[in-house]
């Protein structure tokens, strides 16, 4: 993990979070006491292990607020399997959508990524020693010492001398690869392909999960083949690399952990919750509420605790944290089915973010906006610098364009920033060359984008 769960107390979790993300305290506070509860929950006796489950949470609030981006990167400070996905595209296909369960087969294919990941960086000194060598026995192939007796001893010194001087020439040329001295030659290698067919299945339909299982049963069975490239030792290298790698990690044992990982540690962030609710009414015939409630009653038992089964084995997501997210513009959380209503225990209310708050998204969090355009100018050894009161008068603007036609959040800066330099954007490094220093000024800023809040038929073209 990138840190220890023991390490990280909800103090810490939530300084984390305030990195990356402005406000919204409370949200920050249950997500951090969640994830610590994990560790409480696998440092527990084995049989409370089993009967503690996470507090699951619903996080209610306008679009661009931080809902998604809370649960990432608590994710990402747990080092856990994440992925995120909309419920309103479980109801694309007839009443019921997709198969809800492939949430949980893409959690556990994260999973896999991951500890595959993980165990690749592990083996990653021995596996380049190996590519070292092929690459070596194809430059300078190498030459065995003599072994048995001869009537003629000279010959056995001459192989001797022979091995001797053929080891000193390929450790000579092994520092040079290390170094890169050698990264444009061109060698010959083979590259190891299984030819997997692309099956069409007549009648009836099949899920995606067993199309996968049936499209690897057949690449397995099927020969691998090896084919001659002609590449740079440094391409040989990474694709040498990659098949070594691969030769040195046990797959059973990877899988087995990805399990483990995605039960224990996995994140599933449903969006759009709110899409899938409907306003309670008196009639009880069919139509879209039919559907969006067939759908909740299809995430009911993977949310509460089921057995899935994925191509790597069969997964239980009882301990799976579920997080779930939504506007709640329109329906409200009670409009929900019960049942689903108790699978989410922990509601939390995320403010709107106010023109104070985006002056501050855009000066401190690390991947502030701003920050992200000083390095892309910093690229074009260009200089770039928001004056205080700039920043100030771009949050203004933002603000009040959300005011005025579509409150988006945060999202909104993206596009207020994005006219503000798309012209020194455009002039770079044509116009305004290496070594120039821009300074953005409240002048500058009202001087570009004052036209936009002015005119509101243009502000209601703009994302």
């Amino acid at each position: 993990m990138t840190q220890s769960l023991k390490d990280l107390t909800p103090r810490q979790i939530v300084a984390e979070l305030d990195q990356y993300i402005i406000g919204q305290n409370d949200a920050k506070r249950n997500v951090a006491i969640a994830l610590r509860n994990r560790w409480r929950r696998m440092n527990s006796s084995a049989d409370m292990q089993r009967e503690i489950t996470p507090n699951n949470i619903l996080m209610i609030g306008a679009t661009g607020v931080g809902k998604t981006e809370i649960a990432r990167r608590l994710a990402k400070i747990a080092d856990a399997p994440f992925i995120k996905v909309e419920a309103s595209k479980f109801t694309e296909v007839g009443y019921v959508g997709r198969d809800v369960e492939s949430m949980v087969r893409d959690l556990v294919e994260q999973s896999v990524n991951m500890v595959r990941a993980a165990k690749k960086e592990a083996v990653q000194v021995r596996a380049q020693q190996l590519v070292e060598d092929a690459i070596l026995d194809i430059l300078i192939p190498p030459v065995k010492p003599a072994n048995g007796s001869s009537q003629l001893g000279f010959d056995n010194e001459k192989k001797d001398s022979d091995a001797e001087l053929n080891e000193r020439t390929r450790e000579r040329f092994r520092d040079k690869i290390r170094s890169g001295e050698m990264d444009d030659r061109k060698i010959e290698i083979d590259v190891q392909q299984t030819q997997t067919p692309n099956i069409g299945v007549m009648g009836g339909a099949v899920d995606d999960m067993s199309m996968m299982n049936i499209q690897e049963m057949i690449g397995g069975m099927m020969p691998k083949r090896g084919k001659k490239r002609k590449v740079t030792i440094a391409e040989a290298r990474k694709i040498l690399l990659e098949e070594e790698a691969a030769k040195l990690i046990d797959m059973d044992e990877v899988k087995e952990e990805a399990i483990r990982k995605a039960e224990d540690a996995g994140i599933i962030f449903i969006d759009e919750i709110d899409k899938v609710a409907s306003a309670r009414s008196g009639n009880g015939g069919g139509g879209p509420d039919v559907s969006r409630e067939g759908v909740q009653r299809d995430l009911l038992p993977i949310v509460e605790g089921s057995a899935v089964n994925t191509k790597y084995g069969v997964i239980h997501t009882d301990h799976i944290l579920f997080i779930a997210a939504g506007a709640f513009h329109v329906a409200k959380p009670s409009d929900l089915i019960p049942e689903l209503q108790g699978r989410f225990p922990i509601r939390v209310e995320l403010q709107s973010l106010s023109e104070d708050d985006f002056y501050h998204i855009l000066k401190e969090p690390k991947n502030a906006l701003t920050k992200q355009y000083e390095a892309m100018l910093e690229a074009e050894n260009v200089g770039l610098t928001f004056q205080d009161d700039s920043l100030r008068e771009i949050a203004r603007i933002a603000f009040e364009v959300n005011g005025e036609v579509e409150n988006i959040g945060a999202r909104r800066l993206q596009t207020v920033l994005s006219h503000l330099m798309n012209d020194f954007m455009f002039d770079i490094p044509d116009v305004i060359g290496a070594n120039a220093h821009v300074v953005v000024t409240k002048d500058l800023v009202n001087e570009k984008l004052n036209g936009l809040v002015k005119n509101r038929d243009l502000s209601q073209f703009i994302l």
